[in-house]
């Protein structure tokens, strides 16, 4: 009888600099644990991380690059000295266990509330209100209408993302990844939708792609591009204020063309999460992967309700190099060693995802612990 091949999920890979054992990536999650006045990472957090180090790669939370990018209550910064250490926790934690992780660095742009700014407006390409409600302490408030950065603002963000990746490698990550995508500053940037600027941040795609390049820039002056990648959701539709049209596909190879140039680690593509929200919305990509696949020169990460069989078809496909998975790793801390048992997965705690303590976030039993 021959054997199965193994599945290429679980071959090494390697994406720029990162040598990862695996092709199984842990997905950027939002957990709101860092409850604390400094926006400090917890050691708390270190185990969560630790736990999952048998990923290829985690990808980090996001993490706000600046006070300014606040969008979210208990969500890590990388501004600050304490911040830097508290990171540093769990980059040792995860090395500790062989694992590698790279910090996903986050402006929230216009999502987000003046409780988060002492009163003033967020900010944004353009002054173009959202229309969104955003999660808070008070409740689900309203968005308001953002103040248009200035050109002086928009070079000040630029300094500020090069410091974070600075700060990043300093705390001990393996790398970065920008969060170019799902209605964030970089997103508002790219979309006509929310930037409506008439000067050379606006109007053509080269234009709304112009603070992309300059953020790419400046981080990969500060640290190598092969440690750098960067996340897009071409396919978010109708929502965070924003929505797909024909222009949407023609802009994201703009900056995919864009970001060609600079060696990077990796291009991390979100699918469609709703693919029957986009069937017959103009210039909809029913496979993302598979139409940028062929554009971009730096490997490919997929993303979006991935299943274990899906994503093995994906790399078999050649539509990507490592797949990522984000709800399944926050129930099952061991999900490379269940992928390769092919077992079964922990049920879902979704009242945990984004409050509480340990519950819901360091107590969903690995296989070992489980009953047989």
């Amino acid at each position: 009888m021959t054997a199965s091949p193994p599945l290429q999920l679980l071959t090494p890979v390697r994406l720029g600099a990162l040598e990862l054992a695996n092709r199984i990536v842990m997905a950027p999650l939002t957990r709101c644990r860092c409850d604390n006045p400094g926006y400090v990472p917890t050691p708390m957090m270190a185990e969560y991380y630790a736990q999952r180090a048998g990923a290829g790669l985690i990808i980090s939370e996001g993490t706000i690059v600046s006070p300014r990018g606040r969008g979210y209550p208990y969500t890590p910064g990388i501004w600050s000295a304490e911040q830097i250490a508290g990171w540093r926790l769990i980059t040792d934690a995860v090395h500790q266990r062989g694992g590698r992780i790279v910090c996903q660095l986050w402006h929230c742009g216009r999502l987000s509330l003046p409780e988060f700014h002492d009163g003033l407006p967020p900010v944004a390409p353009s002054a173009i209100n959202p229309l969104w409600q955003m999660f808070s302490p008070s409740g689900q408030p309203d968005t308001v209408t953002p103040q248009a950065l200035s050109k002086a603002e928009i070079r000040g963000i630029v300094a500020d993302f090069a410091q974070a990746a600075r700060n990043a490698l300093a705390a001990g990550f393996d790398g970065v990844e920008i969060h170019s995508s799902n209605g964030y500053l970089f997103h508002q940037f790219f979309s006509a939708q929310s930037n409506q600027r008439d000067d050379e941040y606006g109007g053509s795609h080269a234009n709304r792609a112009r603070f992309f390049r300059e953020t790419l820039d400046a981080i990969c002056s500060a640290i190598p591009a092969d440690r750098v990648g960067f996340r897009l959701n071409p396919m978010l539709n109708r929502f965070h204020g924003l929505h797909v049209d024909a222009d949407t596909v023609p802009m994201w190879e703009q900056v995919v063309r864009d970001a060609n140039a600079y060696g990077l680690a990796y291009l991390h593509l979100t699918e469609p999460l709703h693919p029957k929200q986009i069937a017959d919305t103009e210039g909809a990509l029913a496979d993302v992967g598979a139409h940028f696949r062929p554009l971009a020169s730096m490997p490919l990460i997929t993303n979006g309700s991935m299943t274990r069989d899906k994503g093995e078809a994906r790399l078999q496909a050649g539509l990507c190099d490592a797949v990522a998975y984000g709800t399944a790793w926050i129930a099952n801390p061991d999900l490379v060693e269940r992928f390769r048992q092919n077992a079964a997965l922990n049920p879902v705690d979704r009242d945990t995802f984004y409050q509480g303590g340990e519950h819901g976030y360091l107590d969903y039993p690995t296989l070992a612990q489980s009953p047989a």
